[in-house]
């Protein structure tokens, strides 16, 4: 990616899902669903074409943090969301207790 690429993402909450846009173009997406103060992370996606740009780290950075700062549980049932919340300390108090 160059300095003049515009990587953006947002929530969708009518779709349930937050998505990462390259350039205005939809390149990935993290699926939830809100279960009372619980925040379900269910999928995590980044089209090939994206892919090794570290898109999914972003996706899943904003999809964290925006579950934090709604003072939601994390629970991660997506393998990469599952992964990359263990990996980053930050995360700790707010996961799902197994």
């Amino acid at each position: 990616m160059s300095d003049e690429t515009q990587v953006t993402v947002r929530d969708v909450p009518e779709e349930s899902v937050f998505v990462i846009e390259v350039d205005g173009r939809r390149a990935g997406r993290v699926d939830y669903r809100i279960d009372g103060d619980r925040m379900v992370f269910t999928h995590t996606e980044v089209s090939e074409e994206f892919s090794g740009r570290g898109l999914a780290g972003k996706l899943a950075k904003h999809a964290l943090d925006d579950a934090v700062e709604r003072g939601l549980v994390i629970v991660p049932r997506c393998p990469f969301i599952a992964a990359y919340a263990k990996r980053h300390e930050e995360y700790e108090g707010f996961l799902e207790e197994a």
